[in-house]
């Protein structure tokens, strides 16, 4: 999806009706949703292809170009009865008044077309990510999970939505606290989470899974057992793609080699950083090594 900000100033109240006028100053955009995840795993020097629906139009050339300079292979499945996902966030000071968004459900065809992609891709790749935003592109990727898995690559995710069996086999989740209530249902003791917890991993034939908590750090569950990483306390600017630089930060840390246990620790810093930038932040590799150094 494509992430388009409004910035301005707001000086008074529109005649009109009582709402707040903003005079733009300035208009950007920004790679979003799993967009956002190809360009930090980029950024942090691994090779990227990102496979992704868009519609024959200037939102998703804009995409295609801001791919194209961050290094990213885009191949994406193009539409042109269908307009690219997009947001437009309106901003004065660094505080978002106003989110407008323009999406609709992909038609089958599209996700029929997506799948044969991936097959493709998943010859010459190491590692998968699914981004889902919940918006219709994987809402059957079941057999991409499978085939993933019979191939020997490892399937990382980040969940929406009610229905995660479409995610049986990954090799591990990253929800956040929201996203895991709903599956599992509200609970303030730690252990009672733990315990239902391995019961979704279980139903799921999921190694792993990755709770992120916001200020409250990350905790890691898996068949070691269950491991909290405290959050980095930072001033908090926007938490918007946070958990996209999570989700690469983890794959890139994988890839190199590291267990869940070091990945997450990376992600962790990876959050901290990520969330004293206004917008859908993408880290440089330098930075978040220089960031990880620092907090050893």
């Amino acid at each position: 999806m494509l992430d388009r900000y409004w910035d301005g100033s707001v000086d008074r109240i529109s005649p009109e009706a009582p709402v707040p006028v903003l005079r733009v100053t300035r208009r950007y955009e920004r790679p979003g949703g799993a967009a956002n995840v190809a360009a930090n795993l980029a950024s942090l020097g691994a090779a990227v292809c990102l496979i992704a629906l868009v519609g024959d139009d200037a939102d998703g050339q804009r995409l295609g170009a801001l791919m194209d300079g961050a290094g990213v292979a885009f191949d994406c499945v193009v539409d042109p009865d269908w307009s690219t996902i997009a947001k437009i966030r309106c901003v004065s000071r660094h505080h978002q008044m106003l989110r407008a968004d323009f999406e609709a459900p992909p038609p089958p065809a599209m996700r029929a077309r997506l799948a044969e992609r991936f097959a493709l891709a998943l010859r010459v790749h190491d590692l998968v990510l699914l981004s889902d935003y919940d918006k219709g592109a994987l809402s059957d990727c079941q057999p991409l999970v499978a085939a993933a898995r019979a191939a020997g690559k490892r399937v990382l995710v980040d969940p929406k939505g009610g229905d995660w069996t479409r995610y049986a086999g990954a090799t591990l989740l990253k929800p956040n606290l929201a996203a895991l209530d709903a599956q599992i249902g509200e609970t303030a003791d730690e252990s009672a989470r733990a315990r239902l917890v391995d019961a979704l991993r279980a139903r799921l034939d999921c190694r792993h899974l990755l709770l992120t908590r916001g200020d409250g750090g990350m905790t890691l569950f898996d068949d070691a057992g269950v491991t909290h990483e405290r959050a980095h306390v930072r001033e908090v600017h926007d938490v918007t793609g946070a958990g996209d630089t999570v989700l690469a930060t983890l794959a890139w840390r994988l890839a190199e080699g590291d267990d869940a246990l070091q990945a997450m620790r990376w992600a962790n810093v990876a959050a901290g950083l990520a969330v004293q930038s206004f917008g859908t932040a993408v880290l440089s590799r330098d930075e978040l090594v220089d960031a990880w150094e620092a907090s050893r």
